[in-house]
């Protein structure tokens, strides 16, 4: 079997409500776990909102769309550099997590372990 990665630790942590572990909004952390493609980004809920990383270490990558809400009501935001703030309101979990994933960037893969920006090796 093979080891877990950083990303995938930091996920069953969450998930799991480890002693240690950063808690998160449960309705959106399930939500975004849910979807492939953010499950394989570095998770990092934080005061209402949960962002994801390219990366797993700081300094994070900060440049992908992010989720503010509760298991009710969801705001989906764009990047803190992108001139549209507000990509969608009143979501769902699960809707806004659909959100996220339909902008990500084409090029967004699985997170790295490390910090930002990638290895050259990562962009060639």
């Amino acid at each position: 079997m093979a080891e877990e990665t950083v990303v995938e630790k930091t996920w069953r942590g969450i998930l799991d409500k480890h002693p240690g572990a950063r808690r998160g909004e449960p309705a959106v952390i399930e939500a975004a776990y849910a979807e492939p493609r953010l499950r394989a980004l570095f998770p990092f809920p934080s005061h209402g909102a949960l962002t994801l990383h390219r990366n797993t270490e700081f300094p994070w990558s900060n440049d992908l769309p992010f989720i503010v809400g509760d298991a009710q009501e969801c705001i989906v935001y764009a990047p803190l550099h992108a001139s549209q703030r507000v990509l969608g309101e009143s979501l769902t979990p699960r809707e806004a997590a659909a959100l996220v994933v339909a902008h990500l960037p084409d090029d967004c893969g699985p997170a790295f372990e490390g910090p930002w920006p990638p290895p050259s090796h990562l962009t060639d």
